[in-house]
């Protein structure tokens, strides 16, 4: 592609795209950092010809890799069958009802009925929607307080911003929702206080991760979420998994929360359901809450989106999972993510400004300090730096700044060990970078 050609995209980017999640100053100032145009495997490809490593999986979501020939033909094929149809007011679609039973099939303990969204905000406001109806039918309509974690991030829809436990988040708008609290992080004790606080006749429901993704990748103690189900069932209140980032294999297991031994009311999904490859997501509810819905319910469920049991998204999804079995991706996710670790650990042994480190299957963080035994971080922080310096070599990664100074990474589950192994390189020739140029300055 010609340089005028790209230029002239730049330009139409800068004054028609306004784009998510990003520094409006810096697009007006330097257009977008890469117009991608291919995809394979780990892979991208910019217009410019430059190829770079997805290490972050684009948003947490690309599991399988890019461009599977498999998902398209599914696509095409159910496109030209039925790309779409309403499922309001009972209608239904065959690749809805199989992918809803495929992933009851798939899913931890009773959660076995599947409502359907486009993403992941679109999951988490309904999971809190479902969770404040179903007290109103159980003829408890004061059960309508939401407590989350600090650091958590549940979306940016309405409702699943006020969720979310990172701050600047909610700040984006100065009217913020009614009945939404915020817990540490790491403390189940301070979740009952809170409960008592609130009066757990007025609790709806706890939401969280079972691994903090933009937060920082954050793993909980491992008795955590033990004690939060006992906590929640002692005082009546819905416990929901937020497994967004976390589903699909990520962690090296289906869900994030089977590794510590509980089971969620509700369950929150999208991202990995479909790789990225369409808009996809939904929750999982209990057995015993859907047998309440039916029980209790009278007329309509008041709640819905155009897209929810979208045939074409649908199809694609259960491609998606077949191929998450078929290669055996979630326990390469397991042995990667173990690898990681370990490659972490060598490169914290050779730079003395890494902090902690840590994985959890295919997520991983490195923290940057100026002192390991005080924490105190580098002003400016060193992480936003990183990144702009891998991004130059080759490799996208994301930082996160919000209380730490944290590099986050979360590759697609098909990565390879050599591929891992370039990843690494990269980082190593990236902080070999920092240590001579901007730690040892005293910046």
């Amino acid at each position: 592609m010609t340089v005028q050609l790209v230029e002239q995209l730049k330009s139409l980017d800068q004054k028609h795209f306004l784009h998510p999640t990003s520094s409006i100053e810096e697009q007006q100032i330097y257009g977008p950092a890469a117009i991608f145009c291919e995809g394979k495997g780990i892979y991208l490809k910019d217009l410019g010809g430059k190829t770079y490593i997805d290490g972050m999986s684009s948003l947490w979501n690309v599991n399988i890799g890019h461009g599977r020939t498999e998902i398209a033909e599914v696509a095409k094929e159910q496109m030209e069958k039925l790309a779409f149809s309403s499922c309001f007011a009972t209608f239904s679609n065959e690749p809805a009802i199989k992918l809803a039973a495929k992933i009851a099939q798939m899913a931890p303990g009773d959660l076995n009925t599947v409502f359907f969204t486009s993403g992941g905000s679109e999951s988490n406001d309904t999971a809190i929607k479902l969770a404040r109806h179903y007290w109103i039918l159980k003829g408890q309509p004061n059960r309508q307080k939401i407590i989350s974690r600090t650091l958590s991030y549940h979306g940016v829809a309405f409702g699943s911003t006020n969720a979310t436990g990172i701050e600047g988040f909610r700040k984006f708008t100065n009217s913020p929702a009614p009945d939404f609290y915020y817990v540490n992080k790491d403390s189940a004790a301070e979740l009952r206080k809170l409960i008592l606080e609130l009066g757990p006749e007025n609790v709806a429901a706890f939401i969280s991760e079972p691994v903090q993704g933009a937060g920082g990748v954050n793993v909980p103690k491992p008795d955590y979420f033990k004690e939060v189900r006992e906590i929640c069932d002692e005082y009546g209140v819905l416990f929901i998994a937020d497994e967004v980032i976390t589903g699909f294999g990520r962690t090296g297991k289906n869900f994030g929360i089977e590794h510590f031994g509980v089971v969620p009311d509700m369950m929150t999904f999208a991202k990995g359901v479909s790789s990225g490859y369409v808009q996809l997501g939904g929750v999982l509810i209990s057995e015993k809450i859907h047998r309440d819905l039916c029980a209790l319910s009278k007329g309509i469920l008041m709640h819905g989106y155009t897209y929810s049991g979208h045939a074409l998204a649908c199809a694609v999804g259960l491609k998606n999972i077949e191929i998450i079995e078929r290669e055996g991706l979630v326990q390469n996710a397991k042995e990667m993510g173990e690898e990681m670790l370990k490659g972490f650990q060598a490169l914290q042994k050779k730079y003395d400004f890494i902090g902690k480190v840590r994985t959890f299957g295919l997520l991983g963080a490195i923290e940057f300090v100026k002192n390991r035994e005080t924490g105190e971080r580098f002003d400016p922080l060193l992480s936003p730096i990183a990144v702009k310096e891998m991004v130059k070599r080759g490799l996208i990664l994301r930082t996160v700044t919000y209380d730490q100074d944290t590099l986050v990474f979360s590759p697609p589950l098909i990565i390879t060990k050599d591929e891992l192994n370039d990843i690494l390189r990269i980082v190593d020739e990236t902080l070999a970078y920092l240590q001579n140029e901007v730690v040892v300055k005293g910046v």
